[in-house]
């Protein structure tokens, strides 16, 4: 298992992510609720979304950074553990469980 002290980036699993944003952000964010913690989140998004379209590669890895936060910390407000919901994708495409996905589907 990996730690911080192995890791120079102090890389987190998601499971242990979404707790340390419980830790910092979740008494907060709670007080402010699911539809005014998901309006930050969507804010973020669409900072992201700028900085794609714009190709600022230097904005690119706070605003991912970012968006993962209000993911997390809204997902809490939720009840939803980020971990448990992702393990979906453990095996492939959900839905035809190849990897890469076999659907068929746009090319483009």
């Amino acid at each position: 298992m990996t730690t911080e002290q192995d890791d120079p980036h102090g890389a987190l699993g998601v499971r242990e992510f979404q707790r340390r944003i419980e830790a910092i952000y979740l008494e907060r964010d709670a007080a402010r609720g699911a539809l005014g913690t998901f309006a930050w989140f969507v804010e973020e998004v669409g900072e992201l979304s700028r900085a794609v379209r714009r190709r600022e590669g230097a904005n690119l890895r706070e605003e991912f950074g970012d968006c993962f936060a209000w993911l997390a910390s809204l997902a809490s407000i939720m009840g939803v553990d980020l971990a448990e919901a992702a393990a979906k994708y453990a095996h492939g495409c959900p839905r035809c469980r190849a990897t890469p996905c076999a659907c068929p589907g746009p090319t483009a």
